[in-house]
């Protein structure tokens, strides 16, 4: 299901959908939600996060980007949902429309809307947002690639040097930053805006080591806005935080949890929920398609046909999403819409007397019980992944048992820390790394991933920032590039049909698993959230529709 191109408009209230609970006009309404009271939302990355209060919404590692925060505060023109029916939602814009390839978007700013510092929100900071990424290519975290940004009418114009079509979110979703305080700052790549002023529905309360409290605005565009105030908290590991969320001292986070139904939901299981959102994007077992032994495709297919899926989905996910089981890649049900006819009802089975004899006919021989490649050697290889990481370490320890056990290969494993991981990934100092990939509303990104040799060419000081396996192929970048700039749906489906062939048949990653966002709540003090039965939005703290699942809570029992 593509995002639509035709006009999205809504009037103030349907923006929102069903967030706002009553009828108050825009920019007014006073603090409601003390039924529910105030909710506690975490994360388990060190108190190192709160040592400086960072506010900026371009400093991907600051306080208000690492806690989601920032989410509450700095609002997009809007929503792109990437469960349910993929459908956007414009939220500081009224409405938004997408020329027929995705070069051009026209978007009408949404009135009535107040900054926190009471100033008018208005075309301007729009204009002077994107304007700022334009000309700062540090703050271009997406990859927007602006050409043009300019007022027409009561409209504004953003126009783009490459099609859209696959970042449409990655555009609609950049948080706006008022001019009026922003054209003072002289190095927005670095200045921390102590002062947070943004058009969302809360304000900065407090800061400390202890954690962040944000309360809710009185005047806030869209309504009263249902919960008072946001907690913020700040835990050592995942151990210390699903304490928290066991005993009730959080109520919202985003963790993977071994067992989730044991050691989660059944704590209190009439409020506990743990929902896995089903995205577009897989695990991966990244190959380094450069070296030995991974440089042969032949290797490579063999592994894939080895890999117990079904294991992993159980033994290193505990069932926190569906198993992967197309032999694309692609996450089902979610992408079902998008596989190719010739591999609709192509899964994955284990079968290795077939992966021995793709080994046979490749040159591979045994002696004894140990795999020798073409030239006489002994194969080996070693899988890492970060120390901690449980289920992305027990994931490769499935992985590395079922390859030796059933192929010969001494398939060993790494737990560095992740800081040297995120180095070796990014250097190509690796054999093979479990490793996610991007994620969007359509199966672009998870090709783009591992197949685009733009990424290679890109490379500065040694370092690829995506195809981290290094995989090359000419006809694959190309019709990467075709899918991302093709004006019509008949074009996109003929390129990806291509590509899935291309991953099916020369390997270039071994999908794994699925890669599902993750989030868990409570019931006890606010319904409405998002869930299997009502994807408005994923769970995750963090992304830029939790101010979307805030709005749209209601006190229990209400």
């Amino acid at each position: 299901m593509t995002l639509r191109k035709t006009l999205i408009a809504v009037t103030a209230f349907a923006a929102i959908g069903a967030v706002a609970l009553t009828g108050c006009s825009s920019g007014g309404g006073s603090t409601s939600g003390s039924a529910g009271g105030s909710l506690t939302i975490a994360k388990p990355d060190g108190a190192a996060v709160l040592a400086t209060q960072i506010n900026n919404p371009f400093i991907s590692t600051g306080s208000g980007m690492s806690l989601g925060y920032d989410r509450m505060i700095y609002e997009p023109l809007a929503m792109v949902n990437p469960v349910g029916k993929n459908e956007t939602t414009p939220w500081l814009a009224s409405k938004v429309e997408w020329n027929a390839d995705y070069t051009q978007l026209t978007v009408t700013p949404r009135t009535g809307v107040k900054w926190s510092d009471g100033k008018p929100f208005t075309a301007d900071d729009i204009v002077f947002t994107y304007t700022l990424i334009k000309n700062t290519p540090a703050l271009d975290l997406g990859g927007l690639k602006l050409a043009d940004i300019k007022k027409e009418g009561d409209n504004v114009i953003l126009s783009f040097s490459e099609s859209k079509f696959v970042k449409q979110g990655d555009v609609l979703q950049v948080g706006i930053v008022p001019e009026h305080q922003w054209k003072a700052i002289a190095d927005p790549t670095k200045d921390p805006v102590k002062e947070a002023i943004g058009t969302g529905p809360y304000t900065i309360k407090s800061f400390s080591s202890q954690g962040v409290v944000l309360s809710s605005r009185k005047d806030y565009w869209g309504g009263d806005v249902p919960v008072p105030q946001l907690k913020y908290l700040e835990y050592n590991d995942n151990t210390g935080l699903l304490r928290g969320l066991q005993n009730g001292e959080t109520d919202w986070a985003q963790i993977f949890i071994t067992d989730f139904q044991k050691n989660y939901v059944d704590k209190d299981a009439k409020h506990n929920v743990f929902w896995a959102a089903n995205v577009l994007s897989p695990d991966m077992i990244v190959v380094n398609t450069t070296k030995a032994p991974f440089n042969d495709p032949a290797f490579r297919k063999a592994v894939n046909m080895v890999i117990d899926r079904k294991a992993h989905a159980e033994k290193a996910r505990s069932n926190a999403g569906p198993e992967l089981t197309s032999v694309t890649g692609i996450p089902q049900p979610t992408g079902d819409q998008y596989i190719a006819p010739e591999y609709k009802d192509k899964t994955f089975s284990i079968d290795v007397d077939g992966a021995k004899k793709v080994l046979t006919d490749a040159g591979y021989t045994w002696n004894k019980d140990a795999l020798i490649d073409p030239a006489g050697a002994p194969v080996s290889f070693t899988l890492q992944d970060p120390q901690g990481w449980n289920d992305y370490v027990t994931g490769i320890q499935l992985v590395a048992t079922q390859v030796k056990s059933t192929l010969g290969a001494d398939a060993k494993v790494a737990t560095p820390d992740a800081d040297t991981w995120l180095s070796n990934v990014a250097t190509g100092n690796f054999d093979a790394a479990l490793h996610w990939t991007g994620s969007g509303t359509n199966p672009w990104h998870i090709y783009d991933d591992v197949m685009n040799g733009a990424y290679l060419e890109q490379a500065a000081g040694g370092k690829v920032s995506d195809n981290f396996g290094r995989y090359n192929n000419p006809e694959a970048t190309a019709l990467l590039a075709q899918y991302a700039q093709a004006s019509d749906d008949a074009t996109r489906t003929d390129a990806l049909n291509k590509l899935q062939k291309i991953f099916v048949e020369d390997v270039p990653a071994i999908p794994i698993g699925t890669h599902p966002q993750l989030g868990e709540y409570n019931t006890r003090k606010y319904t409405g959230w998002p869930s299997e039965d009502d994807q408005y939005a994923t769970a995750d703290p963090t992304q830029p529709s939790a101010v979307q699942v805030v709005l749209k809570l209601k006190p229990a029992g209400k």
